[in-house]
């Protein structure tokens, strides 16, 4: 008689979050168990942040707070010591050290051949990794059929969908601009090949970190042109700096979650006055929210979320998401030596000119009170990730939402979800299937693209999908790493 049935669980999404969140079935589950992780586009374990092969692309955080493991704090640290290059550097320095992206690359991978392709075989889990794009998900039975490009299908008892980041959204006039030997759509492929003479100039539209990445990527190759960088509120990502402990924030007898978003600026923004008149960081509040960040935001009504997107996320993320001060250092050198100018403006159109792109621009939030252009060789669209869900260009998110197995978050950030990240469909009923982690859930989390969260949202994953299934003891809570530190998170 043969015995029961092996559960089947299929991850979408092979970059960080979905990697970490089949290394923690394989390290938690005690029964048989299959788990197949499609992936599509890039690397194994590495996605689009730890895919680059360049080595001036650093994390944005020091590797004292880069472990993947919730529960080993010092694992990423520990695991650099086995590299030839950090074995004798002294430990003080080895955790402030912003490490190469391709290095944090290599580490996903490590703990992915350890974990899930174990050579003694004694893991009761079976992983398969297949590259091929999933197309579409549809309820089967109890389970799910996934749909492949390829024209392959495949049964899973559950969907667990981690597909990350989105392209930049197209900007107006773009689609003419298709194949333009001047333009770069997308800012994470091999853009270098583009490279024009430095008696020209480049384009990159945003300032974010993605830029970031443009600009010392074009410090490190050597040329000597123009670079000039496009947003909004021309505002930069600042430097992570030695802060200290700054006990006065948040108050111990107020209850952030009940201020609404009016008395949470107003709070917020007086302790960054008086931080600055101790001559004190005033990212240091920003820091000091981190814990509390996923909780105030689901605390807030949605016309404040939306007010907040609209007056106060700019500033917020360039407060939040920093540089490694080297980085910040080279970035700050460009500008005072006129390589780097950096302009305040929308994107209003682009427009091919012969060889050249053309930007046209104007004034942030009224358009028609000025207008100015600009070309560029090579313009570079560096705009951040698509932010609309609705707008999505990824296959199979498009495809999930036109079936009503998805729908938008009340953001339209990315998709609704319920307890245990279920994801809701239309109507908002729960999947019986489908799960969700990672920048998907920007709109209810907010906090959801870093390694802290992510970390986090993988393990607990793990242990929802386990469910009934037989595990070993759960891992406690996640703390904060070095709590009366401040400074260097991601």
């Amino acid at each position: 008689m043969s015995g029961p049935v092996m559960k089947h669980i299929a991850i979408i999404g092979g970059g960080f979050s979905g990697t970490m969140a089949a290394v923690n079935l394989a390290r938690l589950s005690e029964v048989p168990l299959r788990v197949t992780v499609v992936n599509h586009g890039y690397p194994q374990g590495r996605g689009v942040a730890y895919s680059t092969r360049r080595p001036e692309h650093v994390l944005n955080v020091a590797a004292r707070n880069m472990s993947a493991l919730p529960e080993h704090p010092n694992h990423f640290v520990a695991w650099l010591r086995t590299r030839t290059e950090f074995a004798d550097m002294p430990d003080t320095e080895l955790r402030e050290t912003f490490m190469p992206r391709r290095i944090y690359g290599d580490y996903v991978r490590s703990l992915t051949l350890h974990y899930t392709q174990p050579i003694d075989r004694r893991s009761p889990v079976e992983t398969t990794f297949v590259d091929d794009q999933a197309v579409d998900i549809v309820a089967r039975g109890a389970g799910a059929r996934i749909s492949f490009a390829s024209g392959e299908v495949m049964d899973a008892d559950k969907v667990l969908l981690a597909t990350g980041n989105e392209l930049p959204a197209e900007l107006p006039g773009s689609e003419a601009l298709a194949g333009h030997p001047a333009y770069a759509a997308n800012p994470w492929l091999n853009w270098e090949a583009k490279l024009p003479p430095p008696t020209e100039s480049i384009i990159l539209l945003g300032t974010g970190l993605t830029t970031i990445d443009a600009i010392v990527t074009l410090l490190a190759l050597g040329w000597a042109g123009n670079i000039h960088a496009v947003s909004r509120h021309g505002l930069l990502p600042q430097s992570h700096f030695k802060g200290r402990d700054y006990q006065e924030f948040p108050p111990p007898e107020i209850d952030l979650s009940l201020l609404g978003l009016e008395a949470l600026v107003s709070l917020v923004e007086k302790h960054c006055r008086q931080l600055r008149d101790v001559g004190e960081n005033p990212a240091i509040v920003v820091d000091k929210l981190r814990p509390h960040t996923q909780r105030l935001w689901q605390a807030l009504s949605l016309a404040e979320r939306r007010e907040f997107v609209a007056r106060h996320a700019a500033r917020w993320n360039v407060m939040r998401h920093r540089i490694a001060p080297n980085i910040h250092r080279q970035v700050a050198a460009a500008l005072e030596g006129g390589r780097l100018k950096i302009t305040r403006g929308a994107v209003l159109h682009l427009e091919p000119v012969g060889a050249r792109v053309r930007v046209h621009l104007g004034s942030a939030g009224e358009a028609a009170a000025r207008h100015e252009s600009i070309e560029g060789a090579l313009v570079i669209n560096c705009t951040g990730p698509q932010p609309r869900f609705s707008a999505t260009r990824v296959v199979l998110l498009h495809t999930l939402l036109a079936s009503g197995v998805v729908q938008p978050d009340a953001m339209d950030m990315g998709i609704s979800i319920g307890p245990d990240f279920v994801a809701l469909g239309s109507g908002g009923r729960p999947s019986p299937f489908l799960h969700v982690i990672g920048p998907l859930l920007r709109g209810t989390l907010w906090e959801t693209v870093a390694v802290p969260e992510l970390r986090s949202q993988a393990m607990r994953a793990a242990q929802i999908l386990l469910g009934g299934l037989s595990s070993r003891t759960a891992f406690p809570p996640e703390k904060p790493a070095e709590p009366a530190v401040v400074e260097y998170w991601i």
